[in-house]
């Protein structure tokens, strides 16, 4: 076990059997290396970062969020409670990139307790309600309300939640 200091924190570093490095960070947070966590992030506690995940600068993730590994979430980012992202899932920020000018970027809102699905885009300026749904391989264009599952390229409202939850 080592000690580090990230973002004047200190954290530990294990080296687990598979020779992968888990990051432990505060609140009991995981994140697997390689990956990156941009400056002034806010990761609540019971979390999980897969490798490979890039999390962009000024992101805030609430508590008991599981990132898969290949994520990316660009900078300014904003995630609820308990919300799980699939592997490649893709959380833009830039709706006509590059534009390089930041005051152009708009921030994607994402509720407590959503689940996007592995592969799935969500593009720049989107909201996704409470209890929200995003199919895997789907791409998010307009805000979904609390409690919907949509599918599809573009993404679109194919069940509620209260249907999907019951399916599984």
């Amino acid at each position: 076990m080592k000690s580090v200091t990230n973002n004047s924190e200190e954290v530990e570093v294990e080296l687990n059997q598979l020779r992968s490095q888990k990051i432990t960070l505060a609140g009991g947070s995981i994140a697997w290396w390689p990956c990156h966590i941009g400056v002034n992030c806010q990761i609540g506690s019971g979390g999980n970062i897969g490798a490979l995940a890039h999390i962009g600068a000024d992101v805030i993730i609430g508590n008991n969020c599981k990132i898969q590994g290949g994520a990316y979430i660009a900078n300014k980012t904003q995630i609820g409670d308990d919300v799980f992202i699939g592997p490649n899932a893709t959380i833009m920020n830039d709706k006509y990139p590059p534009s390089g000018d930041s005051s152009l970027w708009k921030m994607v809102d994402i509720g407590d307790r959503v689940v996007i699905g592995g592969g799935s885009n969500v593009v720049a300026g989107v909201s996704m309600g409470d209890d929200s749904v995003l199919a895997a391989g789907a791409t998010l264009t307009h805000d979904i309300p609390v409690g919907e599952v949509w599918a599809g390229n573009p993404a679109r409202f194919l069940m509620s939640r209260q249907q999907y939850d019951a399916k599984r």
